[in-house]
């Protein structure tokens, strides 16, 4: 999409509506007093759009009115890796400035603005927030956090982040699908990297880091079968009694238990999401994160989703190949 062949006075509502129907509703007001240029391609791998946006400098808004006027059907998450030019996201009152070469994390689903004070060139990565598998606090902490070229992640995540956007046309939808996942996989890193890295630099209590120390065991082990709150508190020298009290305050709504069955399923979720001819069986992707009942599976599959792990296969499959409107 591009808006060459607009007339002059039409270009920014033009660009500003096909931005909307791509990815998010959003406002978006030119920072130019000449006639606004804008270049943007999109595709879909799987559940993953991939969009490259070019164009003169602009803010970009998404507020409080758009998401409750336009809800999405599912939240999504961004991922904005900046190829040229600068970005400053807003996002839970906190400031990223991204320069060139560097990333930023948003939610869809919160209110927040993108400065783009000169022309740039941005590719941004949108997938549903819930094949992340990763907790609600997370996510607000990773948010508007920026990742440069040789900071953290970044140098392992940024060169095949730039590589698929620039490549996402050519690949058939088995290997796509493939892809999709992975990049799931990543985000899901890069987030729990993120908000490790923020809560380990704010003022807490030892409590706080205690719990963070859990989830990250709980992260490495999910897929034992063995792992248990007994085990857990074990290999943390505290009580089993301790560890609940610990969670409880640390306001998780859960019990150790149920949190390591619903980043379990969260986890066989993302995995049956993927299609692809060679997309293992349920009850591999089930024994994979330490369920190792088929039949309890299930159960707990349904009553967290709504419907049976192949189902959810099936329809999350039909979403993938779904094509919105305006979308390449």
């Amino acid at each position: 999409m591009t808006t060459t062949s607009v007339a002059d006075d039409e270009k920014a509502g033009f660009w500003s509506g096909a931005v909307s129907r791509t990815l998010v509703p959003v406002e978006v007001r030119p920072l130019t007093d000449r006639p606004f240029d804008g270049l943007m391609e999109s595709h879909r791998l799987g559940y993953v759009r991939i969009s490259t946006l070019e164009a003169d400098a602009a803010r970009l808004s998404r507020t409080a009115a758009l998401i409750a006027r336009a809800p999405l059907g599912e939240p999504q998450v961004g991922v904005g890796v900046q190829v040229s030019g600068r970005a400053v996201l807003e996002q839970d009152g906190r400031r990223a400035e991204v320069p060139p070469g560097g990333l930023v994390v948003y939610d869809t689903a919160r209110p927040y603005t993108v400065d783009h004070p000169d022309r740039f060139r941005t590719h941004l990565f949108h997938l549903p927030r819930r094949l992340l598998g990763v907790p609600e606090r997370d996510l607000r902490q990773a948010s508007a956090r920026a990742v440069g070229p040789e900071e953290g992640y970044g140098p392992v995540l940024l060169p095949f982040l730039g590589v698929l956007a620039a490549s996402a046309h050519s690949y058939p939808a088995p290997v796509g699908d493939q892809l999709a996942g992975s990049v799931a996989d990543l985000f899901s890193a890069l987030i729990a990297q993120l908000s490790h890295a923020r809560a380990a630099h704010e003022p807490g209590s030892p409590n706080e880091h205690l719990v963070s120390r859990v989830r990250e065991y709980i992260d490495q082990h999910l897929g034992d079968p063995e792992l248990s709150p007994r085990r857990i508190a074990r290999a943390h020298h505290i009580s089993v009694r301790y560890l609940h009290r610990l969670f409880e305050g640390e306001g998780e709504g859960v019990t150790v238990s149920r949190l390591i069955q619903r980043l379990r399923l969260d986890a066989c979720a993302r995995e049956l999401a993927r299609r692809g001819h060679a997309a293992p069986t349920v009850s591999a992707v089930a024994q994979r994160w330490g369920f190792a009942d088929p039949a309890h599976f299930s159960r707990a599959f349904r009553a967290a989703y709504g419907v049976p792990p192949r189902e959810w296969r099936s329809l999350r499959s039909a979403d993938a190949g779904r094509q919105p409107f305006g979308e390449h």
